[in-house]
């Protein structure tokens, strides 16, 4: 059976939205990072760790209740991998691969997730899976355990981004058929267009 865990990104500073953190924005009736843990812990998941940091007391208050475990980043604001990093030293339970997921993707389903798991384990090549719609690159990539050691042992600077850049040959791309693997909300302007698009959906 192909397992799957999960490291969720709640430790940045959401620069980009202004004064209010963008994980306390509203979506579909609850705070945005409280709606993205839900959906992973609907999904197949074997085992979901949240880093925070930012604002972690806010953080931790959001996601209170939920059975996943919290780890604090202090160093957040060296980038993102130092949050990567914190949640490959959290996991307990060894799996085939490793989900990083974001926590401003406001249309992102329990479904989508479970599409992901299953394509990385009928996967044809590559150790890296990366979600795409229309061609535009998207997010959770799923990449295998065994990268898990090579980030630990000294690659922490090493990026998502770049794991992906420096791997092209280990990289496998899905076209999902929906977008929600490429909407997120970094600006206001963003939640503005969101929020505008879903009030006339249920209208």
């Amino acid at each position: 059976m192909n397992t799957v865990s999960a490291i969720l990104l709640a430790a940045g500073e959401s620069r980009r939205m202004g004064e209010i953190n963008k994980l306390e924005l509203m979506v579909d009736g609850k705070s945005l990072l409280r709606r993205t843990a839900e959906t992973l812990l609907a999904s197949d998941l074997k085992e979901i760790v949240v880093v925070v940091g930012h604002e972690a007391n806010k953080t931790r208050a959001i996601l209170e209740g939920l059975p996943v475990r919290l780890i604090e980043n202090e160093a957040y604001r060296e980038g993102q991998m130092t949050s990567v990093y914190k949640g490959l030293l959290a996991l307990e339970k060894e799996c085939h691969g490793v989900m990083i997921c974001l926590s401003d993707q406001p249309l992102l389903q329990a479904a989508d997730v479970n599409v992901l798991i299953n394509a990385f384990g009928e996967r044809s090549h590559g150790s890296i899976l990366v979600p795409t719609f229309s061609g535009q690159r998207g997010n959770p990539i799923i990449f295998d355990y065994r990268h898990r050691q090579a980030i630990l042992n000294g690659e922490r600077n090493l990026g998502c981004k770049k794991l992906i850049e420096k791997n092209p040959q280990q990289v496998c791309s899905f076209e999902m058929n929906n977008n929600h693997v490429v909407v997120d909300l970094d600006t206001p302007e963003q939640y503005a267009v969101f929020t505008a698009a879903a009030n006339k959906e249920t209208a």
